[in-house]
């Protein structure tokens, strides 16, 4: 047994803000790459559902917007088995990597004059991931910090999961401000669009490094430990 109780609770308390950091970092990142979708309708309609006229572009870009959250309870069930067979850390992972995969890959996409109709199938195929990522992401990440902090805070530790998801909101808007002041607006129609996604590549790099480093949850790990991890999830 520890003799310096004080210090073995500072440091515990230290670790578990650190993995409450993780996790809301890694959150806040997921609903920026879920969100820019959403600020960037007008130019995904011009970009991607070229040849219509502007009322039904519109209605399409924003039925593809609405698929990514139609799409996040098969997230939920899919990573949550997965979660509960492999482990938690593993799965945040999962996701995130899901998640910033397709939205790089959205700034990267040919537009419907270069590509027909490839063009809006691709991008609908890319927001049914973005959608099953954030699915199995969010209720992860509570179900992740709540199974490390104590009986008495963990209200208070998973409300910084809610928290981040507003906050990714907020940089997604504050990317594509800066990005159309920036390169200007004609510019930002032709091709500065795409910035804003593919600056996720860097977010991506930065979430993940520090998900690496967190631990797995502690009570996943008694569960396997004792060999009484759920067979079928489902």
């Amino acid at each position: 047994m520890s003799s310096h109780p004080q210090a073995d609770s500072v440091q515990k308390e230290a670790g578990l803000r650190t993995i409450v950091a993780a996790s809301a970092a890694g959150t806040t990142f997921e609903w920026y790459d879920f969100f820019i979708f959403g600020a960037l309708t007008s130019i995904i309609t011009k970009n991607f559902f070229t040849g219509l006229d502007d009322t039904t572009g519109m209605i399409l870009a924003l039925l593809t917007f609405a698929l990514g959250f139609l799409s996040r309870p098969f997230g939920a069930l899919l990573f949550g088995h997965i979660g509960d067979r492999k482990g938690r850390k593993g799965t945040f992972l999962y996701t995130i990597l899901l998640m910033g995969v397709a939205t790089v890959l959205i700034g990267f996409l040919p537009t419907y004059e270069q590509a027909g109709i490839w063009s809006p199938l691709l991008l609908v195929a890319l927001r049914i991931l973005q959608g099953i990522a954030m699915g199995g992401e969010y209720g992860g990440a509570v179900i992740y910090v709540a199974e490390h902090a104590p009986a008495d805070k963990r209200g208070a530790y998973t409300a910084w999961i809610q928290a981040s998801a507003s906050l990714g909101l907020v940089i997604a808007l504050l990317v594509v401000f800066l990005t159309r002041t920036i390169v200007k607006e004609e510019a930002f129609g032709d091709w500065g669009w795409r910035i804003p996604f593919i600056v996720s590549a860097v977010l991506l790099a930065i979430s993940v490094y520090i998900r690496a480093k967190t631990a797995e949850s502690p009570a996943f790990r008694a569960l396997h430990d004792s060999g009484n991890i759920s067979k079928a999830p489902f």
